[in-house]
């Protein structure tokens, strides 16, 4: 896990007190140019516009004298259309994504061109996603732009954009977490061409992930203390970047209900894989910020784990009074 940059960086800078961002941005310089040249060789490009159903579209009431919007026109589920329009506000926010990174990342070298990169496949989500919504007629086009409107009108701001390490540490999770909500969104759609649309979007999503994932993982070489407080800090507090927009706790419980992202997913499916990976309650030679964060980050596992159980049997319980009303 020590490669050339961990080498050169320690050597000039053994004090790990004495990192700072923009020591850390170019000791990762190398890191970032591998794993670059990795995504590059792995990452297919589509077409946003094979995953339209375009046979399906028709002119909607304005201008035009379309047809008027109706739920009964809709293809997808109710739970799907709750999490569709809240997985598309959450991509519709990219410019304020790309001014996040940008300003912190920058736009030069190997950093400038992921940036870029990155930004260039995530604006493919947003557009598919709208296109399918509004040819299929999934969701109420009126209600959707109003609440575009609204949200980008809010911008965003990153609860991390005050370290370089709690970012990238974001990112690790926060992309893996929006892969496992995109796929669960089209299991639960009742669409087919929904569901391959969200299965597309989400390959991206993970190798976004394996990006930020690997690139944690050679911060831990390089500032294990630093590091390790990060990921502390983010697990503890994180929140999806779409927490701003109009309706989203209401929204995130309905999600939550109908088994797209809750409690028992973020911490089985999102927090554990990446801690795993990266096997931080295994990591020693910590000083004692580092060890203090480490169990920390334990103790929040373990009462996380605690609170998911009873989400679980929560649900349980609502589902088996369902049943009970149905077969009554």
């Amino acid at each position: 896990m020590t490669g050339a940059a961990v080498t050169v960086s320690t050597a000039l800078h053994p004090n790990t007190d004495e990192w700072t961002d923009a020591r850390l941005l170019y000791a990762l310089e190398e890191v970032v140019e591998k794993e670059l040249n990795r995504h590059m060789k792995v990452a297919n490009d589509w077409m946003p516009h094979e995953y339209v159903p375009w046979s399906d579209g028709r002119n909607f009431a304005g201008p035009l004298e379309g047809e008027p919007w109706a739920p009964d026109q809709s293809k997808v589920t109710a739970i799907g259309r709750t999490a569709l329009v809240v997985n598309l506000l959450t991509e519709d926010n990219l410019p304020s994504y790309h001014h996040e990174i940008a300003t912190l990342f920058g736009r030069d070298g190997a950093w400038g061109t992921w940036v870029h990169r990155w930004t260039a496949e995530e604006g493919r989500h947003g557009i598919v996603m709208r296109d399918y919504l509004l040819t299929s007629r999934a969701v109420d086009p009126d209600e959707l732009e109003r609440f575009r409107m609204a949200h980008m009108s809010e911008g965003f701001e990153s609860d991390n954009r005050h370290s370089m390490l709690h970012s990238v540490a974001y990112v690790a999770f926060q992309e893996l977490a929006t892969r496992v909500s995109h796929r669960n969104t089209g299991h639960e759609s009742g669409d087919p061409v929904c569901d391959r649309m969200l299965a597309r979007i989400a390959k991206d999503e993970n190798l976004h992930m394996i990006f930020y994932r690997n690139l944690l993982r050679a911060a831990f070489d390089l500032a294990p203390d630093l590091t390790m407080r990060a990921v502390r800090d983010v697990v503890v507090d994180f929140r999806m970047p779409g927490h701003g927009m109009p309706g989203f706790e209401r929204a995130a419980a309905r999600m939550a209900l109908g088994g797209i992202y809750n409690l028992r997913i973020h911490h089985d499916d999102v927090i554990q894989p990446v801690l795993r990976f990266l096997k931080v309650m295994e990591i020693d030679g910590l000083g004692p910020e580092g060890l203090k964060a480490q169990e920390e980050l334990g103790l929040y596992l373990d009462g996380l784990d605690g609170e998911a159980r009873k989400f679980d049997e929560k649900l349980a319980a609502r589902e088996a009074r369902k049943q009970a009303r149905a077969s009554a």
